[in-house]
């Protein structure tokens, strides 16, 4: 990754994160947990969702790797399960808030760059190397970063989205078990990550997204 790439790919991987723990907030509101907003977190201001390691610490090591792809995560928003109306539906509908408002985001900036890549037939070079060449490099990263938190966190292992989405389908007194494992979670994602185990479960559906929502480019 170049130096414009890295670039363009914080801002991208910001608006990814923070609006995918504003989905998780805002949902949360919806089916009656009003923690987020009181907390001051359903907001898009990206200042209460930063987080130091995630959001800056760890970007800005992948930058200095030279990694071909950043990525990170915001502060999590704040949630009490027990507010909700319906407890099972309350907590399916808030896990997959923020992997559905990654594929908005990822289908919205693919339908941006193929506008913006049919406006450059037409304009001038100028225009082409200032503006639109740099903005259509944005919407690529913006692309990739939202498929992969997408991906990411449809895998269902805790505390990853997709495990509170199958949590939900499960019988009540499963949930402790995940609850209980939640913080061993973490480990088990690190040691994935390390051995390359989650890059080769994501890295076909990742492809072919990307190729698909950006026209294969």
């Amino acid at each position: 990754m170049n130096l414009s790439e890295a670039i363009l790919s914080i801002p991208a991987l910001m608006i990814a994160v923070i609006l995918h723990e504003y989905a998780h907030g805002w949902v949360a509101e919806k089916v009656g947990d009003p923690t987020a907003r009181l907390a001051g977190r359903l907001t898009l201001n990206p200042i209460p969702h930063i987080d130091p390691i995630g959001t800056i610490l760890l970007p800005a090591m992948f930058i200095i790797l030279g990694s071909p792809v950043i990525f990170g995560w915001a502060k999590p928003v704040p949630i009490n399960p027990m507010n909700f109306r319906d407890l099972r539906k309350g907590t399916f509908l808030v896990s997959i808030a923020g992997v559905t408002m990654n594929i908005i985001l990822a289908v919205l900036s693919g339908i941006a760059f193929r506008i913006i890549l049919g406006l450059s037939d037409v304009s001038g070079p100028f225009v082409y190397e200032s503006i639109l060449s740099p903005l259509l490099l944005f919407l690529q990263k913006s692309v990739l970063i939202n498929l992969i938190l997408a991906l990411f966190n449809m895998i269902p292992i805790p505390p990853l989205d997709g495990s509170r989405a199958l949590m939900s389908f499960l019988s009540f007194r499963y949930w402790e078990i995940f609850y209980r494992y939640e913080m061993y979670g973490f480990l088990v994602i690190a040691l994935l990550l390390f051995t390359g185990v989650l890059q080769g479960i994501i890295i076909r559906p990742l492809f072919f997204l990307y190729n698909l929502i950006l026209g294969g480019i």
